[in-house]
């Protein structure tokens, strides 16, 4: 199975070869409430590690969603644009944002585990 990797800012990677999948976690859908619009970037566009890649918005805000990591989108979720509140459902499973070509694996590695990423929202509150 392919290891989960996240960042600071509440998104998640999975990596399967050189392509990862990424979404916002349950904790990210859990503080933007009710989701009722997702902004996805659409295939071949080129991302940037912490720049801007989508916008969620929900009843309560607008919030942007970072890359992880740097590279090419190969694929948005076509679900999740019909459907926001997917995101709500499944926010670490079907509701996943887009698929990446990861230039630079490294930078998945430097990236939280999933026990560090507990701990960092337990940090939070």
């Amino acid at each position: 199975m392919a290891e989960r990797r996240y960042t600071k800012d509440h998104e998640w990677i999975e990596l399967n070869g050189a392509i990862g999948t990424v979404g916002i976690t349950n904790h990210a859908q859990e503080q933007l409430g009710d989701i009722v619009f997702v902004e996805l970037p659409a295939g071949g566009k080129k991302l940037t590690k912490g720049g801007e890649a989508a916008v969620v918005e929900s009843v309560k805000a607008a919030s942007e969603v970072f890359a992880p990591v740097s590279g090419e989108v190969v694929e948005s979720n076509p679900e999740v644009s019909k459907n926001p509140a997917l995101v709500n459902q499944a926010a670490e499973a079907g509701g996943w944002f887009f698929k990446i070509k990861v230039a630079n694996p490294k930078e998945v590695s430097e990236l939280m585990d999933a026990a560090t990423y507990k701990k960092f929202v337990e940090t939070q509150h």
